[in-house]
């Protein structure tokens, strides 16, 4: 049976992919190769949980959803950049991404570097462009995400954390540090940045900023407990909230974390209803 937060991302995904497809370059246009790369990451696949989040936030202060999308995509970009990166031979060194070769393994090292910088670029440079909301809001949502996708407690800096944690015995704080940054950051910006643009009253705002902490860290501890069930990770020396906690630990702190996030919302009421679906979708999650 689907919920009513499935229905509206069966919706979103579409358009989003749309989006993206008339906002990367032609494959066509040179250098070839390049955007090739650009598109073979970015396009037919994924879940774009962090693009609907983002579009799920602005719905629940506007009806006319259509304006956010290209800035939802921009999340995608900047989302599609660190994934080339991490899989690359000096980050995580994986061999495939959603089904198929990973971007190095399918182009070259090279050309993937680049088209991960390629797509970080193109997501500001839509972000600049837009002219559907304020400039000083467009200039905040753009501090935002380059804070979220940069070193001082966004991707960047998770995931060089990440790499010294290889093998290495961690605290319980710098595991959470390492998953706020890595995985954290962009998911919450996402969510902020929908309702920041949706004209999110101040009081809301500093709710949804609190929801989109607890849900940016929830989400990758249930990753961690899902790949410890798969067997991932375990070669490799992560850290993970299964290995520093053990599992049926890591599960209740996921669960805290959700029951935080809807306490933080529930004042704004049914406007928020997708959002609250949400951390239900998490605690659900099997892949």
């Amino acid at each position: 049976m689907k919920t009513e937060l499935s229905a509206f991302f069966d919706r979103v995904r579409p358009a989003i992919e749309a989006t993206l497809d008339g906002l990367l370059p032609a494959e066509s246009s040179s250098p070839v190769q390049i955007h090739k790369a650009m598109r073979y990451s970015t396009l037919g696949g994924g879940k774009r949980i962090r693009s609907s989040l983002c579009v799920a936030a602005f719905a629940a202060y506007q009806e006319n959803w259509k304006p956010i999308l290209p800035v939802a995509a921009a999340v995608e970009l900047i989302h599609a950049y660190s994934l080339i990166h991490d899989d690359l031979p000096a980050m995580d060194d994986d061999d495939f991404r959603r089904g198929k070769p990973s971007c190095h393994k399918q182009f070259n090292e090279a050309i993937a570097i680049l088209a991960g910088d390629a797509l970080l670029t193109l997501a500001f440079e839509v972000l600049a462009r837009s002219s559907d909301f304020p400039a000083d809001r467009m200039l905040e949502v753009m501090s935002v995400l380059g804070r979220a996708a940069g070193t001082r407690g966004g991707m960047i800096a998770g995931q060089v954390l990440d790499l010294e944690a290889e093998g290495a015995q961690i605290t319980a704080e710098q595991l959470e540090k390492i998953h706020r940054s890595k995985t954290g950051a962009l998911i919450g910006a996402s969510v902020w940045i929908g309702a920041y643009l949706g004209g999110a009253p101040e009081g809301d705002v500093e709710r949804i900023e609190k929801y989109s902490d607890r849900i940016g860290l929830a989400f990758q501890v249930i990753d961690d407990i899902l790949d410890t069930r798969d067997g991932k990770d375990r070669d490799q020396k992560k850290a993970t909230y299964p290995g520093l906690h053990g599992l049926e630990q890591s599960q209740a702190i996921a669960h805290d974390l959700t029951e935080d996030a809807r306490r933080a919302i529930a004042p704004i009421g049914k406007s928020a209803g997708l959002l609250v679906e949400f951390c239900d979708y998490l605690e659900t999650r099997t892949h």
